[in-house]
């Protein structure tokens, strides 16, 4: 095992937490593990939210202090003005309104040290969308914008501000995903949706030498009212703009993807409900007359409300106690098989993409955990990935890539978060085919992908998800392992086989080396997280 491991398991029984007893091995055979699946090679993305772009205001981190400076989180936000009046007459993220936000300048796009670690995860989707990009005004022209939207917008985005995407993408190697304004700027007389503005947008990213490789028509179109149309939208408003935009895009750039509907809050027991807030079902925007059809079949995945919302009454918060628990990893297949349903429904064999998930809902309720920017929060960032993989997902949008405490990095420093780690590690191990790894456990996930780069080579994901019980698996094959752990659980740092990670002096990023196992028993610590890389595993699947 190595002196690392005897020390960690040597700490964990001083914090008197641990039962070290070893569960019954688990015996896999990578060279016979057969291939279930594929995923897109940019299947782990992000999002910039159209309000972290053009400066705005969001959802308020609970500890305020980034990087080391503070471990602590409290789990009551101070007091914050609420979001300005605008142009639109609508208003927008009303769920807790008033006392959770804070406004924040446009993200430095240009920062040397964003791009570095963004490249590092390439080749991507980088997805600018979400509630403010519903009724976003593109100034369209190099003067400068005006400082007060025009009427029927809620915030402008400038040229200026859209090169920065542009260029970002292209230098970190992510392929552009949005949506566009459908609020009332954007509408006729006859409150009809027009397309200036997605004309303007389409023709300034092609003028720079831009490209948009996926679209959908808007954020979150179950939540009408919240996300900016017009009162009283019908799913035969939303077919019928959509056929105005669909033929748009057909025209104008016929080689974008269109996803959609791009919907959320159903599926679950947890499930938005129309008590709250107007809301309109997956089921009702395609049994419109006219139905709606896609390239892509999205929707956003969000397996519990923040905390915050105990501020507003709404019900659904998951505790940090049950971080790790069976039941909170599974949560989201919940979401999964209801939206798998409705695809099998209504757009057979149409690729999967979740184009919004995280451990809490963002804008729409609330917004965040306390504990969703520390290493406590990576069992879930991982588990998703693995889980969404075997079931058709293709790719799959992590919110966001920097705000708030759900961000991968931390939003002033751009300094790294454990999820950004765990990121990095999927993406250096784990390949486009998808393995059949066997059942999981109770406290234990298993997953596997063929290596990337090496012919015949297989990586084991091993999640060991309990706080008190050793796993122990037996692999045929030697391996090199990667375990990431700390004690802490809590904490705002992660180990890779017992160092910290951490930038260099120099701004580069670590090496990720992995400590050479032989073939027999692997043992699986408490609360650890390990991928198994088994280079000479002769899968042919994987050749």
């Amino acid at each position: 095992m190595g002196n690392v491991w005897v020390m960690f398991a040597a700490l964990c029984a001083m914090m008197g937490s641990a039962n070290t007893s070893i569960a019954e091995p688990i015996s896999l055979a990578p060279v016979a593990m057969p291939a279930i699946s594929t995923v897109e090679v940019r299947y782990q993305s992000y999002n910039i939210e159209m309000a972290e772009v053009v400066g705005g205001n969001f959802r308020k981190p609970y500890d305020q202090k980034s990087g080391k400076e503070s471990n602590k989180k409290s789990l009551t936000p101070e007091p914050t003005p609420a979001p300005p009046a605008s142009n639109s007459g609508i208003a927008p993220l009303r769920i807790g309104q008033g006392t959770m936000f804070q406004l924040r300048p446009p993200i430095n796009l240009t920062d040397a040290r964003l791009r570095k670690l963004l490249t590092a995860l390439g080749p991507a989707y980088v997805r600018v969308s979400g509630t403010w990009a519903n009724s976003v005004y593109f100034h369209d022209a190099d003067t400068p914008a005006p400082a007060v939207p025009p009427k029927g917008f809620n915030s402008v985005l400038s040229r200026s501000q859209w090169k920065n995407v542009i260029d970002f993408a292209r230098d970190v190697d992510a392929k552009i995903m949005t949506s566009f304004a459908i609020s009332p700027g954007v509408r006729n007389a006859a409150g009809i949706w027009t397309t200036d503005q997605a004309q303007a947008l389409l023709t300034y990213t092609k003028s720079v030498g831009g490209e948009i490789a996926a679209v959908e028509f808007f954020n979150e179109p179950n939540l009408p009212t919240e996300e900016g149309a017009p009162p009283r939208y019908s799913a035969e408003n939303f077919a019928r703009d959509f056929a105005i935009f669909r033929r748009f895009m057909r025209a104008e750039a016929p080689g974008v993807l269109i996803a959609g509907p791009g919907t959320v809050g159903e599926g679950d027991a947890l499930s938005i409900s129309s008590t709250i807030m107007p809301l309109l079902t997956t089921v009702d925007i395609f049994a419109a007359t006219a139905p709606p059809r896609f390239n892509i079949f999205s929707y956003h995945s969000y397996p519990s409300v923040s905390i915050r919302c105990a501020l507003t009454g709404q019900g659904g918060q998951t505790e940090e106690k049950e971080a790790l628990s069976d039941e909170w990893l599974a949560r989201p297949d919940q979401i999964h098989d209801f939206y798998l349903h409705l695809r099998d429904r209504f757009e057979r064999r149409k690729p999967i993409w979740v184009t919004e998930t995280a451990a809490e809902t963002a804008n729409a309720a609330c917004g965040g955990s306390p504990w969703a920017g520390t290493f406590l929060d990576s069992f879930r960032y991982l588990d998703q990935l693995g889980r969404r993989a075997k079931n058709e997902v293709k790719v799959i949008f992590h919110n966001t890539l920097a705000s708030s405490d759900y961000g991968l990095l931390d939003q002033d420093t751009f300094l790294p978060r454990p999820n950004y780690w765990a990121a990095l590690l999927w993406r250096k191990l784990m390949g486009t085919t998808v393995l059949d790894a066997g059942r999981s456990w109770p406290g234990l996930k298993l997953y596997a992908h063929c290596l990337p780069g090496h012919s015949g080579g297989v990586t084991i994901l091993a999640i060991n998800n309990s706080k008190t019980q050793t796993q122990s698996i037996e692999l045929a094959a030697a391996s090199d392992r990667y375990t990431l752990s700390n004690p802490r659980l809590d904490d705002i740092d992660v180990e890779l086989n017992g160092k910290v990670l951490e930038l260099q002096a120099n701004e580069e990023l670590p090496a990720l080396q992995g400590e050479h196992v032989p073939a027999g028993y692997v043992e699986l610590l408490p609360a650890s997280i390990t991928f198994l890389a088994v280079a000479e595993a002769g899968n042919s699947d994987c050749q």
